[in-house]
Formats: C-alpha cells, sequence, structure tokens
C-alpha cells in the first residue's frame, strides 16, 4: 500500500543533526529533479530577500523563512516524519506508533512536497519554505514542473497494491495516477454526516486518524473495494462511488459529526 500526504506549512525546527544528504532520499529517480529545485530555492533566497519573500507569499511575519532556506545545504536535518507538524500530523502522531507500525509508515507513506517531489517520513531533511504552489523565477510553476519526474516514478513506487490519496488540491498536480494504477487508487473527502458539507480543519485530523488506524491494525488492503471494508471494520462511517469508467480513482467519503 501506498499512502500520498500532503506537507504541513509550518514545520518544525530542523534542529543541530547532520545536514541533508540527497542521495539518502527515497526516490532516488526525483534526484536530478530535487537538486534543480533545491539550487533555484537556496540561490532565490540568498540574494535579494524581498524579491524571495514576494515568490514564496511569505508575509512580513515569515521574513525568516528566507534566511532558512538559504542555508537549507548545510542546516541540520531531521526524519520528515518529525519536520512535518500541523492537525493532520498531530493526529497520526508517528512517535508514538509501536515498533510494528512505525516500520508499515517507512514503507507506506510518502509526503508530497514542492521542494522534493516526494520523500518518505524517514527520510532525514531540514525545515524548510517552499509550497507546490510556487512558482520559481527559472524553473516555473513548481506543480507543473514535477509531473514528468513524478510520472516516471510514482508509478514503480505504487507496485501492484493500493494507493490511498490523501493529498490536498495543491499538491495532487503534481502526480495523477492514471491507467491501471488509477483503478486501484482511492481520493477520500471528509464530510459533515447531517449536512453532507466538506469540512475543512476536521478534515485533516480525520485523515490524520484514519492513517494511523491502518498502521496500528496492520491493515494492507490491496484495493479500494477492501479499503472500504476495512474502514469500517474501524469505525469509520463510510460511502464509496467506484469509478463510472475504467482509468479512474475511487471517490470515498468519510462521514463524521463532529466538525471542530
Amino acid at each position: 500500500m501506498l499512502v500520498l500526504l500532503p506537507p504541513s506549512e509550518g514545520k518544525a525546527a530542523a534542529g543541530s543533526g547532520a545536514p541533508l544528504k540527497p542521495e539518502s532520499l527515497s526516490l532516488p529517480g526525483l534526484g536530478g529533479a530535487r537538486e534543480a529545485v533545491l539550487e533555484e530555492l537556496v540561490e532565490l533566497c540568498a540574494g535579494d530577500e524581498e524579491k524571495a519573500r514576494e515568490v514564496l507569499g511569505l508575509s512580513e511575519g515569515l521574513r525568516g523563512e528566507v534566511a532558512k532556506n538559504a542555508a537549507l545545504r548545510t542546516a541540520g536535518a531531521r526524519p520528515a516524519g518529525e519536520i512535518y507538524t500541523g492537525v493532520l500530523y498531530d493526529a497520526l502522531d508517528l512517535a508514538s506508533l509501536d515498533g510494528a507500525a512505525r516500520e508499515r509508515a517507512a514503507e507506506w507513506l510518502l509526503v508530497f512536497s514542492g521542494l522534493w517531489g516526494a520523500v518518505g517520513v524517514t527520510d532525514r531533511i531540514p525545515s524548510y519554505r517552499c509550497s507546490m504552489g510556487v512558482k520559481l523565477p527559472g524553473i516555473g510553476a513548481l506543480g507543473a514542473y514535477w509531473r514528468a519526474p513524478m510520472a516516471s516514478v510514482l508509478p514503480e513506487a505504487a507496485g501492484d497494491g493500493l494507493v490511498l490519496d490523501l493529498r490536498s488540491a495543491a499538491y495532487a498536480t503534481a502526480w495523477k495516477p492514471k491507467g491501471e494504477v488509477a483503478e486501484r487508487t482511492a481520493t477520500v473527502r471528509v464530510l459533515h454526516a447531517p449536512t453532507r458539507k466538506v469540512v475543512s480543519h476536521f478534515n485533516k485530523a480525520t485523515k490524520g486518524r484514519i492513517v494511523r488506524s491502518l498502521l496500528t491494525a496492520g491493515a494492507a488492503p490491496r484495493h479500494p473495494a477492501e479499503l472500504v471494508g476495512v474502514l469500517r471494520d474501524l469505525g469509520y462511517e463510510v460511502e464509496a462511488a467506484a469509478p463510472e469508467r475504467a482509468g479512474r480513482p475511487w471517490a470515498l467519503d468519510v462521514l463524521v459529526a463532529e466538525v471542530h
């Protein structure tokens, strides 16, 4: 199983660990593309601070993120699962998983990133600021930039198992499963049960809890139809819509009573 996650905009401090080793990251086929984005981002942020802040869409209060990006090659690195924070990652709570569940997390989870393309949760990365919506002066829009590298790498990473796509719209632009891979891909919406309206904050928390539940249970469904049954067994209220034609993903709605 492969679980696709969005990153978090806010990130933990990198600390004083050893610096980034790009060759150690998962999905080595993305190495050349990663180096190109890293080089331009560091150069941009080491130059005109105001231009960098404008390109990255940073408020005055986030001015310090520019200097952090400029030092990415020498900054301390930590596992990506510790760098990414926020509602989804709080609910997932990787640090409290038992050993077997952590091993599954290392194998199953990929976090999409404007800078790295995608990384595993055990990949050591520095803290950074660069969303998929950024348009770098030389490379252009990152969502479009990552499509070709992802298309050559992700189908192999997906193997022949289920792909659970929990990414937000901005990160979904970087790779859209096609053909046979799409047919065993499930996307998830979280809806308020009484109103059938999409929820925002609770959407992220619920997705984090779903992933944690799967990791803890050791459940590895191989097809979206199997995933529906597993999630119901784990206590989630799920409505599923099989694709109307071949080469399309399944759409799953998880219904929640609370929206806080």
